[in-house]
């Protein structure tokens, strides 16, 4: 009974996630800043990790996780690099 209701959970939120992640390819396609355009590009990381963080709970392997957490951490520098691009002008000082 368990393994029913987290097979069909997991697949729910796989699905709700690929919606997110197609709004948030047309946020950043039709963004009208480029903040838009940023803020989707991180919504965009975050889903396809918790996409990897499902994938890994469906097959129950660990390489899942671990590419999850290494699109976090990329994902966190490149968000910060952009912001810091569009504060400044430049990123490295």
């Amino acid at each position: 009974m368990s393994a029913t209701i987290l097979f069909w959970s997991i697949s729910v939120a796989q699905v709700f996630l690929a919606l997110a992640m197609v709004a948030t390819v047309y946020r950043m396609i039709l963004g009208p800043r480029a903040q838009d355009r940023i803020l989707a590009l991180d919504a965009l990381y975050v889903c396809a990790m918790l996409m990897l963080v499902a994938f890994g709970i469906r097959t129950g392997t660990t390489v899942y996780f671990e590419v999850a957490l290494i699109i976090g951490l990329l994902g966190f520098v490149g968000t910060v690099a952009l912001a810091k691009f569009l504060m400044r002008g430049e990123v490295i000082e």
